[in-house]
């Protein structure tokens, strides 16, 4: 019975904390922008949500820090893939963080024109964090990717 006690009283405290609109972000606004500005193709966009000590990682590639996530997995990319989609399987938030993770797919342009078109899907998280200046920035990207396949 005490126990039982101590569970509605601790129901109640954590029902009467106060928080605010600001403590938390919508994890789905932030990763629609980066999928927009992606499917967009505009890098700079894409580079301005990039948090200063973003980390990319997929398979064994591993790129730290803005400016070489923005390089090598941003701007390298970028030409290379459209119609990025998500299929979202978990997400959370709290006042620093948020992620989301699941499932993505992405048209994989041909590098040559005679080349036939073909699609990519695997696994995804992207981490947010709350920066210094309130702002949400993409802080950690991982890809798990099946073998890219040729579009029927």
């Amino acid at each position: 019975m005490n126990f039982f006690r101590m569970l509605i009283v601790a129901a109640l405290f954590a029902s009467c904390s106060k928080t605010t609109d600001t403590d938390t972000v919508n994890i789905q606004d932030l990763n629609r922008q980066f999928i927009d500005a992606w499917n967009n193709k505009d890098a700079a966009k894409i580079t301005n949500l990039l948090a200063d000590d973003a980390e990319f990682l997929q398979g064994n590639t591993h790129f730290k820090g803005k400016a070489e996530v923005a390089e090598k997995w941003v701007r390298e990319t970028l030409p290379t893939l459209s119609d990025l989609k998500t299929n979202v399987v978990s997400s959370g938030t709290d006042t620093k963080t948020a992620y989301e993770a699941g499932t993505f797919s992405v048209d994989v342009m041909p590098v040559n024109p005679a080349d036939p078109h073909a699609f990519g899907e695997g696994n995804y998280i992207l981490l947010w964090k709350k920066v210094a200046d309130d702002s949400w920035k993409l802080s950690y990207a991982q890809l798990e990717d099946l073998p890219v396949q040729v579009k029927n």
